[in-house]
């Protein structure tokens, strides 16, 4: 399988290689202690004693209560649970729901399935920076409203929302509603506090810490009044039914402990590597990097755009050397057009479907930097001659 050439793997925000702790704890979970939670002899509960410590992990990286807590089987679920859950619940109290014009599929699809069974939803602006201001959102808020989402950090270009801001702004004005964050490219990469932070609700998916792929968690303060969407055996106190997926919960639980490991020193490098890189690409020629940079965004995301060459051909050769990123989010590569993020930011028609997402993780080197940096130089110009040809 594959070549012996060395690969650069640039597309973790897409999905991330496992900590080597994550691989052997779901080894143990899957051939030894594989249990089910609800049996109730010493095999379903050495699983559920899993699960709980999971749990304890995550709640402790959060600093909220372990109940508060329920696991998925991802962003999607996850986004799709605090966003349908609450709507359905507080359905008497209103039906105005607030979110942003550069959200996730997994919430601009809930919403418009909203829309269709009655809601209101208001998708407010950003800035070229990517922002949400938090005037625009108290502009916003209405007697019918009961729920704000708002992603934590943006998933195409790595703009940081001022989330603690946006939820004051509705604690000051419409105190009964809740406040969801999909915080899927945030968790690990920023200490949250949802707690201090004014969030009820909190998204988190696994594969993008070095966690495992389908599973991933939703904080829900205990004040939150949610409905589940899936019915079943009542597992997790009713709110998410269906057996745990305890290899799942418990690799969720080790990635979380690691990538909190040493926290800080995993963000200079993620820094490090990004600042490293887009000075870089400052010295290429015909080449934009959209949004802020530095520490006044996130530290795994850079957004590029390459004037006079087709984003998808230029992944492709880029590929072709053994370096991996993505033409915008992974999940809209499943549905290729010009991403919203990118209109939603002013970004020039020319540079639209010329943009590419790079994305950094903790295995990364400032050697595989370099190397891409090399290798972006020397197809550039071939690319745009080709194409001119």
């Amino acid at each position: 399988m594959g070549s012996s050439r060395k690969e650069i793997y640039f597309d973790n925000s897409a999905t991330t290689r496992v900590f080597d702790s994550v691989r052997d704890i779901m080894t143990e979970t899957m051939t030894a202690d594989y249990g089910n939670t609800s049996s109730l002899h010493t095999k379903g509960v050495e699983a559920e004693q899993y699960v709980r410590e999971a749990r304890a992990e995550i709640a402790k990286s959060l600093r909220v209560k372990e109940k508060e807590i329920i696991f998925t089987s991802g962003g999607t679920e996850s986004n799709n649970l605090a966003i349908l859950g609450t709507a359905l619940a507080n359905r008497r109290s209103g039906n105005h729901i607030i979110t942003s014009c550069i959200e996730h599929a997994s919430v601009y699809n809930t919403t418009a399935f909203l829309e269709e069974q009655g809601f209101r939803v208001t998708y407010l602006p950003v800035d070229h920076n990517g922002h949400v201001s938090p005037e625009d959102l108290r502009a916003a808020i209405c007697d019918d409203t009961i729920l704000v989402s708002i992603m934590y950090v943006n998933n195409e270009m790595g703009a940081v929302e001022p989330i603690a801001k946006l939820a004051q702004v509705l604690r000051e004005t419409k105190p009964q509603a809740y406040f969801h964050a999909d915080a899927i490219q945030a968790y690990g990469k920023y200490v949250i506090r949802p707690k201090k932070e004014g969030i009820d609700l909190l998204s988190v998916s696994g594969h993008k810490i070095h966690g495992p792929k389908g599973v991933g968690f939703l904080y829900v303060d205990e004040r939150v009044k949610i409905r589940p969407i899936l019915f079943g055996g009542g597992q997790q106190m009713g709110m998410r039914s269906g057996t745990e997926n305890v290899p799942g919960c418990a690799g969720l639980g080790a990635a979380a402990k690691e990538i909190y490991r040493d926290h800080e020193a995993k963000v200079d490098h993620l820094y490090a590597l990004k600042d490293r890189f887009v000075s870089g690409l400052h010295e290429l020629e015909g080449v934009t990097v959209h949004g802020l940079t530095g520490r006044d965004s996130a530290p795994q995301i850079v957004s590029t755009g390459f004037e006079g060459i087709r984003a998808e051909v230029l992944l492709h050769a880029l590929e072709e050397k053994g370096i991996y990123v993505s033409s915008g989010s992974a999940c809209s590569s499943n549905h290729p057009g010009i991403s919203g993020t990118l209109r939603g930011i002013g970004v020039k028609e020319s540079l639209l479907d010329s943009t590419l997402r790079f994305s950094f993780g903790v295995f990364n080197t400032e050697d595989e930097v370099d190397e891409c940096l090399r290798v972006l130089k020397e197809l550039l110009p071939l690319l745009r001659r080709y194409r001119r040809g």
